[in-house]
């Protein structure tokens, strides 16, 4: 039996990559199976309720129209407890049985500066190049050390967050980490063994309340104390770039491509990007979901402008013209976004501003500064944060913000500054070499006026 290792036991884990196995299993193929568990002491609960459930759980899907539909997935069929030294996840990731050792740990868990080199700053990274697991880079390290000494074999490492160019990026990371670490050895076998495909993942899958284990119970009879719930729409495509072999993914759904990048650039800058920035602009509205900021008007607008001014024409050009029709992908996006029965919270989707603006918006405003052209509706969701920050920095946020990277004393230090907004545009953590363009600033400042403006209205 082949074993996947998966590093990060949440919910997008569980209604993603998890359900495409099951589906492969349900129609016979059961050559793969699922191992996971976690590299810190996240979700010990729900860890715990899905061991004692033996790694199954209950998926509840919903449509825009609000038809529901509930799957038990069987395909985690090993879950691995945390321990701070991670002998668990160590030992099964040694295993020669184990061919792909995928994660999920968000953009913020990458910790690359503009050149996809470490930035050892971080605290977390510190301590994993002086010898610590922390990390998602200190664990495969971990991992892959006992997977040599033991002579594992090859093996693949997916990763499966909303980062661009993901493995080729996670690679850099991992190599950059060992040649740091002085891991000589290590590293040779890792270039020579191992390979990082990109893909391409897409779900919205929110934090489960407990009324999510209600309808369960109530449309099952079973008392799941781990259900998750998301979209009924789901999609994964993949770079077919395995070094030990894989799952069949593409009988259940899954696209195995060449390459990954017009549908990662659609996903980042069409899906992502607008999210972020329906979230910023509805929690200074007071709206509690995102629904809520899809169905106001003027929200809407700003997502729409942004997508259709700015992103469409940089991503289909002439030259270059994209596969996909984009301006199909923005509806159905917007129509995703506006589905009521999700509940997904602005809270969620708010966080990590200081991962999303240079990951998810800059591009778009390199590239339309490098031709000359406007940037006015994409300077909207940068100044949508700004405030949101602002309101942060006062303590007047109705909810709890959390951002991995944001170092909050820099963050307070912007709006101590006579000129805030200068400030922000001139943080190179934020904007890269963009950091304190003229051009950029006089977009962020005359559209953080528009925001103010939406804000009376």
């Amino acid at each position: 039996m082949n074993v996947i290792l998966h590093l990060g036991l949440g919910s997008f884990h569980r209604a993603h990559q998890a359900v495409y196995l099951h589906r492969l299993i349900e129609q016979g193929d059961t050559g793969w199976t699922l191992a996971g568990g976690n590299i810190r002491a996240d979700m010990e609960p729900a860890v715990a309720a899905l061991a004692e459930q033996h790694g199954a759980y209950t998926l509840e899907t919903v449509s825009p129209a609000g038809a529901r539909v509930y799957e038990r997935i069987q395909s985690i069929r090993l879950v691995i407890p945390f321990e701070p030294g991670l002998a668990g996840l160590i030992a099964v990731g040694a295993r020669p049985a184990t061919k792909i050792i995928s994660f999920t740990v968000t953009e913020a868990g990458y910790y690359l500066d503009a050149h996809n080199k470490l930035d050892a700053s971080y605290p977390d990274l510190a301590t994993d190049l002086a010898g610590g697991c922390g990390t998602v880079y200190g664990a495969i390290t971990a991992i892959l050390k006992a997977r040599l000494a033991c002579d594992g074999g090859p093996v693949t490492l997916l990763s499966c967050d909303n980062l661009r160019s993901n493995g080729e990026r996670f690679r850099a990371g991992l190599l950059d980490f060992l040649a740091r670490r002085g891991e000589t050895a290590l590293l040779a076998w890792v270039e020579a063994n191992t390979t990082c495909p990109n893909d391409m993942v897409d779900r919205i899958t929110p934090r489960p309340g407990p009324d999510v284990a209600e309808r369960v119970l109530a449309a099952t009879g079973w008392a799941d104390k781990a259900p998750v719930m998301a979209e009924n729409f789901i999609q994964w495509v993949i770079q077919d770039h395995f070094i030990a072999g894989r799952p069949a993914w593409e009988k259940v759904g899954a696209e195995m491509v060449a390459s990954v990048h017009a549908h990662e650039e659609a996903k980042i800058r069409l899906l992502n990007a607008p999210h972020s920035g329906i979230a910023w602009a509805g929690s200074l509205k007071g709206l509690h979901y995102i629904h809520e900021g899809v169905l106001d008007p003027a929200i809407r607008q700003i997502a729409y402008d942004y997508v259709t001014d700015d992103v469409i024409p940089v991503l289909d050009t002439p030259e270059h013209p994209s596969p996909l029709d984009l301006a199909a992908y923005r509806d159905v996006v917007l129509e995703r976004f506006s589905n009521p029965h999700l509940r997904d919270t602005n809270q969620r989707v708010a966080m990590d501003g200081f991962s999303k603006i240079p990951g998810f918006i800059v591009p778009t405003l390199r590239e339309r500064l490098a031709r000359g052209e406007s940037i006015a509706s994409t300077a909207m969701l940068p100044a949508l944060f700004f405030v949101f920050l602002g309101r942060w920095h006062r303590n007047e946020l109705v909810q709890a913000y959390q951002d991995g990277v944001m170092d909050p004393a820099v963050a307070h230090a912007f709006f101590e500054q006579a000129d805030p907004l200068a400030a922000f545009c001139r943080d190179p953590l934020l904007w890269g070499p963009l950091a304190g363009h003229a051009t950029l600033v006089a977009a962020i400042r005359a559209a953080e006026q528009r925001v103010q403006d939406l804000l009376k209205a």
